[in-house]
């Protein structure tokens, strides 16, 4: 069962995080000129610039999370991506009618406003997730070796998740499992 929480729903779990980011890319360049007009609303010059930059944001980033390849790389790109975007493109304090009834430009500007906070919350727990790497997982297989309990490492080179855990690991439940 360590497959799935280790691997699989981490990986499903990052990817309904960033499954929005290729779409609004997709959207940015099938509608060029709406994109342009919006990035030049504004207080920042280089409306071009700034979209392909986006495009390109969004397009790799999340590919990046997927993948778990600097993850923690593109999970704080995208947050401060979204955080910027959040101020620049979702300004809710500036439309008059935010608590007029029916429709109202100020509101959907909030709610996409706090949508970008929770992107930013779900990316920080990217980066200040602990990673697992190989090593920490020990399989049925691994308990079963007779690994040396030290490391041919000096302690000074040893992080606590190489070879010299695993084999302190395998040995504590080795030992546990006879006893």
């Amino acid at each position: 069962m360590d497959w799935l929480n280790l691997t699989v729903l981490p990986l499903i779990a990052r990817t309904f995080l960033v499954a929005l980011f290729p779409f609004s890319a997709l959207d940015k360049i099938v509608y060029w000129k709406d994109a342009l007009k919006q990035e030049s609303s504004s207080l920042i010059p280089g409306g071009a610039m700034l979209t392909v930059m986006a495009i390109l944001i969004e397009l790799l980033a999340p590919v990046c999370i997927i993948a778990g390849w600097h993850l923690r790389i593109a999970a704080s790109g995208l947050a401060i991506f979204c955080l910027a975007t959040a101020f620049l493109y979702h300004p809710f304090w500036k439309f008059a009618d935010f608590w007029a009834s029916g429709y109202s430009k100020g509101r959907e500007h909030f709610w996409n406003f706090l949508k970008n906070f929770g992107l930013i919350g779900g990316l920080l727990l990217l980066v200040l997730a602990p990673v697992a790497k190989p090593a920490m997982i020990t399989t049925q297989r691994q308990m079963s070796w007779n690994l040396p309990a030290q490391s041919p490492l000096p302690a000074s080179t040893t992080s606590g998740y190489g070879p010299d855990n695993v084999s302190m690991n395998c040995a504590t439940r080795q030992t546990r499992s006879i006893s």
